[in-house]
């Protein structure tokens, strides 16, 4: 009977570790909430294995998950503002990226979210310099909250790693 617990364990870990990996993953893909899939790891490992609870650290990740997936929409739409841009920049990035990712090219995801910054703000207003302007705001705020997400689903990472070699 032990035996078989023992291999369930095994699968709740590796179920955990996948959806971590998947989390870290989805930093850079739009279509995946990174931090909200590695945080579902996080809580798998918790629930389902008999690890020891620790629900405070459960708690905070949760918070800083909610934060950053607020974050996540806000930014990028606060830094092209910033830049002079409109919201059609912020969406023509959003769906840049969506785009470059079904394309086989090296760093296609961020040309494409670029691009579509700009050409989202050549729609709202035709003037090349403000689009540019809003483009390049838009995917700066983009690329910072990638970067936010992956350093976050890392150490989601790591805390699913300690609490393994602790256990």
């Amino acid at each position: 009977m032990e035996l078989l617990a023992t291999n369930l364990d095994f699968v709740w870990y590796v179920i955990s570790f996948i959806l971590v990996l998947t989390g870290i993953a989805g930093s850079f893909l739009p279509v995946i909430p990174g931090p909200l899939v590695s945080w579902i790891g996080l809580l798998t490992l918790q629930i389902a294995t008999p690890i020891t609870k620790n629900y405070y650290i459960l708690g905070i990740t949760l918070i800083l998950t909610i934060a950053l997936s607020i974050a996540d929409y806000v930014v990028p739409y606060l830094s092209s503002k910033k830049y002079g841009g409109s919201k059609y920049g912020g969406l023509g990035a959003s769906l840049g990226l969506v785009v470059g990712i079904f394309i086989p090219f090296p760093f296609a995801i961020l040309i494409c979210a670029f691009l579509g910054a700009f050409l989202g703000e050549m729609i709202y207003q035709p003037d090349f310099n403000i689009a540019l302007r809003a483009a390049i705001g838009s995917f700066i705020g983009i690329m910072a909250t990638n970067v936010l997400k992956f350093i976050v689903c890392t150490t989601y990472m790591i805390i699913m790693i300690y609490q393994l070699v602790s256990h």
